[in-house]
């Protein structure tokens, strides 16, 4: 048989703020050494694929730019799919605008075909009102993922998720979300890495995001308690992995 494809979330499975969980660098090691296909996945949509491998590089995990899918390269195919060329106003940094650009899109608060929300160092109120103004005259709202909150150094901040539902609030036009658990991402993911749905499987510490878009998409999964799941939340779910462990050191390859 055909060996497995990985697709592995990175915040909470790999890494935990700055640090790698214990076991992940030998796990990685061990699924290039064995030459399995994989690809880390984020919603983080601010930074580009060669700053994510810098960082995880920098503090050991041997990862590069080409195994990395951020959910703003999702967010560019998305665009790319429906519309190119295009013209897009957008909210965040060069993970996302790189992406923007790569579509065929023109950055532009002139009229533009989009709207595109993504995570940024410091939501503008000014960025802000001007995108809720926009999607009132018509322009579609795109967000990156609708995560409401992110993990920082000093706790967590409001992320995409947040500042989608204000400019939503203000409107009165819901976004679309790309990013997982959107089955878009996943499958743009796949297509990505080369492989099919029915021998991947999906690796992610959250059952509202990860573990819901790889059953959504078809994929395997695995649900890992090194990040913000515990046991006994679980149960608390409609849907259920097919696999649980501590931590991605406890996986068998």
């Amino acid at each position: 048989m055909e060996p497995k494809s990985y697709l592995i979330d990175m915040d909470g499975v790999l890494v935990r703020g700055p640090r790698i969980i214990p076991g992940a660098d030998a796990f990685i090691e061990t699924l290039k050494v064995k030459g399995i296909k994989f690809l880390v996945l984020t919603n983080n949509a601010m930074y580009t694929p060669g700053d994510l491998a810098h960082r995880l590089q920098s503090i050991g995990l041997p990862i590069t730019a080409d195994g990395i899918f951020t959910s703003a390269m999702a967010t560019g195919k998305f665009l790319q799919s429906q519309r190119t060329p295009g013209t897009a106003y957008v909210i965040g940094e060069s993970g996302l605008t790189e992406e923007i650009h790569k579509a065929g899109y023109v950055i532009t608060d002139i009229k533009p075909d989009y709207v595109v929300l993504g995570e940024t160092f410091s939501y503008n109120l000014e960025a802000i009102t001007k995108a809720i103004r926009l999607v009132a005259a018509g322009s579609h709202f795109i967000a990156t993922n609708p995560d409401p909150t992110g993990p920082t150094e000093g706790g967590i901040a409001p992320a995409c998720g947040a500042m989608a539902a204000l400019i939503e609030k203000a409107c009165g036009k819901s976004p679309f979300f790309v990013g997982k658990p959107n089955p878009f991402m996943m499958r743009a993911a796949l297509n990505h890495l080369g492989v099919h749905s029915e021998n991947t499987v999906m690796i992610g510490d959250r059952m509202d995001t990860d573990i819901v878009a790889g059953i959504e998409s078809g994929l395997e999964t695995i649900l890992v308690l090194s990040g913000l799941t515990r046991a006994d939340q679980i149960g608390d779910f409609p849907f259920q992995p097919q696999h649980v462990y501590d931590s991605v050191a406890s996986i068998p390859l």
